[in-house]
């Protein structure tokens, strides 16, 4: 196995035909047995990996070179999940760019170097596989979400968190799925499930699709000015299902999906099995 098997899985698994910007491969590898993989595995994870045996590290963060220099680029997804709710493409498209925009101004300065030159100079196989897992994710909770409430017309949001806290994924976490937005009684609506685009699209981003007739928004996180924002205008509710838990159900579907391939693979660093 080398790390372009690696890779393809990902993308397969995740219907991608090509890499995205945030997933690449930073240091190719052949032979590989033994691979060490969590959300955020940066030099101090390389080290870990090399004193233990590993035979690449895997992070699902993007932590190196053009997936960090690039990252806001991938945003783009976001303009197709827009579209499938009813929001024009082109208002998509502005509505987006101006967090986009803020996105690029801060990675572009940043040192994406930084892991990727420790990760080449240790020679140790490394892969940066974002939006791959995040697109697996949110198709998951997408799919479950829709099956538990689509003959439940007054579905609660209080329903919303029950469901949630029954699977196997958010139980006996450290962090809970949460209203952030909204009460127990506040009825959901339309659900949309957005995991997966890279980072948060921002304030009127969230607007647009309570203005399109969603209810609730199911997220991994949310910034302060966008939960304050949605809250005082009192237009949608929103629902945090943790970012490690729901990170790593796609990933631990890679992670599934290697092991049958006969790679020995440890979680660590967030993806909690």
């Amino acid at each position: 196995m080398n790390t372009k098997n690696l890779m393809d899985t990902a993308l397969k698994l995740a219907k991608l035909k090509e890499m995205p910007h945030d997933t690449d491969i930073i240091v190719e590898g052949e032979n590989i047995k033994k691979v060490l993989i969590g959300i955020d595995m940066e030099t101090p994870e390389l080290l870990l990996a090399r004193d233990l045996g590993y035979d690449c590290v895997v992070s699902h963060h993007p932590k190196a070179d053009n997936c960090v220099v690039d990252f806001a680029k991938v945003m783009d997804v976001q303009i197709d999940r827009m579209i499938s709710v009813g929001i024009p493409i082109n208002r998509a498209q502005k509505i987006l760019k101006k967090r986009q925009t803020s996105i690029d101004l801060g990675r572009h300065a940043s040192n994406y170097d930084r892991v990727g030159s420790a990760a080449k100079l240790m020679n140790m196989p490394y892969l940066n596989i974002h939006i791959p897992a995040d697109f697996i994710t949110e198709e998951i909770v997408q799919t479950r979400i829709d099956n538990a409430f689509k003959n439940q017309a007054k579905t609660k949001l209080k329903d919303v968190i029950d469901e949630l806290n029954s699977w196997e994924y958010y139980q006996n976490k450290y962090a809970q799925p949460i209203i952030r937005v909204g009460l127990n009684d506040s009825y959901a609506g339309r659900i949309e499930v957005l995991m997966a685009g890279g980072t948060n699209g921002g304030v009127e981003v969230y607007k647009e699709y309570f203005n399109a007739g969603v209810g609730t928004i199911i997220a991994m996180h949310v910034p302060e000015d966008v939960k304050k924002a949605v809250a005082e205008q009192n237009i949608g509710n929103i629902i945090i299902a943790p970012h490690m838990p729901s990170d790593s159900i796609g990933l631990l579907e890679i992670v599934k999906a290697w092991r049958e391939q006969g790679i020995e693979v440890t979680c660590m660093s967030g993806i909690v099995e």
